[in-house]
């Protein structure tokens, strides 16, 4: 006698004790294994196991796969509108969970915080991104913003835009942030000499530039730490 319609894929039982690890202890689950559980909605068809193991393979780990542009997510076949919009979900979540812990916060006391964010939010771009977080008199974090995207290793960054910004915001304060998407984080010569004009600038009406962070994968480079401010 065949299988009723209503029978069970066969990795349905796999799901539901992958979910019961999951609620027991989530972090004895490999990356490949959250990952699965992320396409268990997107793609209720099939088992998922594979296409997570595969896109682990091709990106190198569970974040590059989070931060991974639409189109080279789309290159792996499987992976259609469902599944982007679960990752892109995941990966929203992840960063609106670490911007809670500095936003309105005093972000010099919070520095550690800070630097987690930053990290989740830039480390794995495979373009330089140049944001700016806008500090008021009492080092409260008042914005987040990209100012600028770049190639894959420039951005275009004018000084002048960016103190006009932390005007109109009533900024007192700012501490740069861009990221290095070849994983090194020391600040090269271009890095210096804009730093250097923003300060230049923005001193003069009152406007702090506390720090530069560059960000790299899984480093990062203060200016204040190289005595580069």
């Amino acid at each position: 006698m065949g299988a009723g319609a209503d029978a069970k894929p066969h990795y349905a039982g796999h799901r539901e004790r992958l979910r019961a690890r999951f609620l027991k202890a989530p972090e004895s689950l490999a990356d490949y294994e959250v990952l699965e559980m992320l396409l268990f909605n997107a793609i209720p068809q099939r088992d998922t196991k594979p296409l997570a193991k595969e896109l682990i393979e091709k990106f190198g780990g569970l974040s590059e796969v989070l931060n991974a542009e639409e189109a080279r997510l789309r290159e792996v076949k499987g992976v259609k509108d469902r599944a982007v919009t679960e990752l892109r979900l995941a990966r929203e979540a992840g960063l609106r969970l670490s911007q809670s812990k500095v936003m309105k916060k005093n972000v010099i006391g919070s520095w550690t915080a800070l630097l987690e964010y930053c990290a989740a939010s830039m480390a794995h771009n495979p373009t330089e991104q140049f944001r700016i977080l806008f500090l008021d008199r009492k080092n409260h974090l008042i914005a987040d913003e990209v100012q600028q995207k770049g190639t894959v290793d420039h951005t275009p960054v004018y000084p002048r835009e960016v103190v006009k910004r932390a005007l109109e915001l009533n900024a007192s304060a700012l501490i740069l942030v861009h990221n290095h998407p070849s994983g090194d984080p020391t600040p090269s010569t271009a890095d210096i000499k804009m730093t250097r004009q923003i300060i230049e600038t923005a001193k003069p009406l009152g406007i702090e530039v506390h720090d530069h962070l560059v960000v790299g994968k899984g480093r990062h480079a203060s200016f204040r730490t190289l005595g580069l401010i």
